[in-house]
């Protein structure tokens, strides 16, 4: 091959290959596309062609939820209101106002509800990756619709951020209404997860200190860390569920496990123990991640992630 020759297969090879990293970005890029659909009381987050989550902002008359929330390739794992605890909303954040519950939903004096006021959703994609937000304005109610908090909840879909797994963003910044608050309730108290029943009594659960953690009561437990993670079977086949801390949260997280005879994960600030006052325009900011992994995912998996996650939401949500 002579020198001319040589010089005219490098450049063919050159441009082969800036072909091949357009359409690798462009693919990428489609892989990423995200789109919103609402209509009166949900709304749906889809990725390419897979369902992310689904988000009942009005269907329930006491909270919204994460309803429905998939891992890559396509298996739900939440399960809302079962038979056995009604109140159990798939995925929920919910804690005790001056002693009334906004877990429970027993009708009477004792039990609030969040109240949609309004709500937004948006996209956006830089890089190839793209996200997809639902922000939220909630009035935290007594049973004689006066309310007590307000809310501005957001809810972000990092969508290409780790391709081993769906991430979300969840932040609640609660405000009192009026007058100062006091927030309080049961060990359990926080942002909680119910799982599909295919994974009760038979999954594992590991943190970031393999800590057992401190008995509450039976085999419910709290432990510290960055991070809780859940593995269990879906349709046959294993899943992992983590929840991530956030370090900007005023009080780090404290997990709450259960695995028998339903399979519970929720992260509280151990407002059990130590009741936490809002006075009169304070807001209580708090940020957790939750991650779905299709199979039964590393310490090493889940902490590069937890990194990356930290990363997407330093600047945080404006």
């Amino acid at each position: 091959m002579n020198q001319d020759t040589r010089a005219m297969s490098i450049v063919h090879l050159m441009a082969a290959m800036a072909v091949i990293a357009v359409s690798t970005r462009a693919t990428l890029a489609s892989d990423a596309a995200v789109r919103v659909a609402r209509d009166e009381s949900t709304v749906d987050i889809v990725a390419g062609q897979r369902p992310v989550l689904s988000y009942l902002y009005q269907a329930s008359p006491y909270k919204p939820c994460v309803n429905q929330l998939f891992t890559p390739s396509g298996l739900n794992i939440l399960r809302d209101s079962p038979h056995d605890h009604v109140h159990h909303h798939a995925l929920m954040f919910a804690v005790s106002v001056n002693g009334i519950s906004f877990w429970e939903e027993r009708p009477g004096p004792q039990t609030g509800s969040q109240v949609n006021r309004e709500i937004a959703t948006a996209t956006a994609s830089r890089d190839g990756a793209a996200t997809a937000a639902i922000r939220q304005q909630l009035d935290w109610v007594d049973s004689d619709k006066k309310a007590l908090l307000a809310e501005r909840r957001t809810i972000v879909a990092h969508i290409a951020a780790d391709p081993a797994a769906t991430l979300l963003t969840w932040r609640t910044r609660l405000t009192p209404a009026q007058d100062a608050v006091t927030l309080g309730g049961s060990h359990y108290y926080g942002l909680g997860l119910r799982f599909v029943e295919s994974m009760d009594n038979v999954g594992k659960f590991a943190n970031e200190a393999n800590d057992p953690g401190e008995v509450v009561r039976g085999d419910e437990r709290l432990a510290a860390g960055a991070w809780c993670a859940y593995t269990g079977p879906v349709e046959g086949k294993p899943v992992t569920v983590v929840v991530f801390d956030h370090p900007d949260n005023p009080r780090p997280a404290r997990f709450f496990t259960m695995a028998q005879p339903f399979a519970y994960l929720s992260a509280t600030i151990n407002l059990w123990k130590e009741p936490l006052e809002l006075k009169a325009g304070e807001t209580l900011d708090l940020r957790y991640g939750v991650a779905v992994f299709d199979g039964e995912a590393t310490g090493e998996q889940i902490g590069k992630l937890l990194k990356n996650w930290r990363g997407l939401t330093k600047e945080g949500d404006k």
